[in-house]
């Protein structure tokens, strides 16, 4: 067997914590042998639920912490004065380097703040974005910034580009990700400030394999491996994603269910549909990385399930495994180098 790679889970983060975030951890040590969880949080409770499952003992370790973060507190002040959450703990084990990654269902905000504050940026690093992996008709592709940075600039939106382009390569396994702009056209003359400013810099991005602006429309057929801009809109783009493939399902079930024709027909497409709903279910591609830290951390819906809690833990393998941020390191080293190198010229 490999290195063990180490995960600190934040037990009391989500709507389903602690049930459905230990139960997550146990499928993914049951499931994988490579892995040792750290399930962070007040351990009377974390060892209820334990109780409930077989698993190899030396695989789950429960760390206490006392306190918790809600997502109706300032992330900031959270982050400054809850020193005993589950949160800010497991994150300082990340830091210290006793877990390789972190991985939370909760405060969104905290989780971000904490990120870049408690892990703290790669030096070099400008912001640190979210990356959230969607299904499309042709695998699977990178949104990034899908919530982290908001007003963000263009030298911002380049290493973007780099990082998700390193995490695609290595994590997902698409060579040379083709990595695309959101913008409301496809005309270099299109677009407002930020995405003119951009463009150039990708273009000049030796080693970036960037092919243009992509227009919404074309994102959940393909379009793009890496699909780039600003969080504000990268974070309406997935939860209107989200809130779409919701509405869809429901529609065809109650289709299916209408009449007694229907319902045979829908029995008859049931394997087939079943498969297609998987393969565009997010749970299955585990949570979002907070890109460009020293350490992984890994965002997961605040409604998440044992299944996406395994999935987001199980990620972490790979991640670790392929030396992200080790990568990440070496690209903004040769873009220092590169920038140095026009200035003599």
């Amino acid at each position: 067997m490999g290195k063990m790679i180490k995960v600190a889970l934040d037990a009391m983060g989500g709507d389903n914590a602690p049930g459905e975030i230990v139960k997550g951890a146990v499928d993914a040590v049951n499931e994988r042998k490579d892995i040792k969880v750290f399930l962070v949080g007040k351990a009377e409770k974390v060892h209820e639920e334990l109780k409930k499952y077989q698993f190899n003992e030396q695989q789950i370790e429960v760390i206490n912490a006392e306190e918790e973060i809600s997502c109706d507190e300032s992330p900031v002040e959270a982050i400054r004065k809850k020193k005993d959450s589950s949160m800010v703990v497991a994150m300082k084990m990340v830091k210290d380097k006793t877990a390789d990654a972190f991985v939370s269902a909760g405060s969104s905000g905290a989780i971000l703040v904490g990120g870049q504050f408690v892990v703290g940026r790669i030096r070099g690093i400008k912001r640190a974005p979210l990356g959230a992996i969607m299904p499309t008709t042709k695998g699977v592709m990178l949104l990034i910034d899908a919530g982290a940075n908001m007003d963000a600039r263009p030298e911002q939106l380049l290493q973007f580009a780099q990082m998700g382009s390193i995490y695609m390569e290595h994590v997902v396994g698409i060579s040379s990700p083709r990595v695309a702009l959101v913008n409301v056209g496809l005309e270099e003359a299109k677009g407002n400030q930020l995405i003119k400013e951009t463009a150039p810099l990708l273009k000049e991005c030796e080693g970036l394999n960037y092919t243009g602006s992509i227009e919404a429309r074309e994102i959940p057929d393909g379009g793009a491996d890496v699909v780039l801009c600003d969080a504000f809109v990268g974070n309406v783009i997935l939860k209107l994603s989200e809130g779409l493939s919701k509405v869809l399902v429901k529609e065809i079930k109650s289709g299916i269910m209408s009449t007694l024709r229907s319902k045979i027909g829908g029995a008859l497409a049931l394997p087939a549909l079943k498969k297609t709903l998987k393969r565009f279910d997010a749970s299955e591609y585990g949570g979002a990385p907070l890109l460009g830290l020293n350490g992984l951390v890994v965002k997961v819906h605040g409604s998440a399930t044992s299944k996406e809690m395994k999935n987001a833990v199980i990620q972490c393998v790979t991640f670790t495994e392929q030396q992200i941020n080790e990568k990440i390191k070496e690209e903004i080293l040769k873009g220092k180098e590169r920038q140095n190198e026009k200035k003599k010229d």
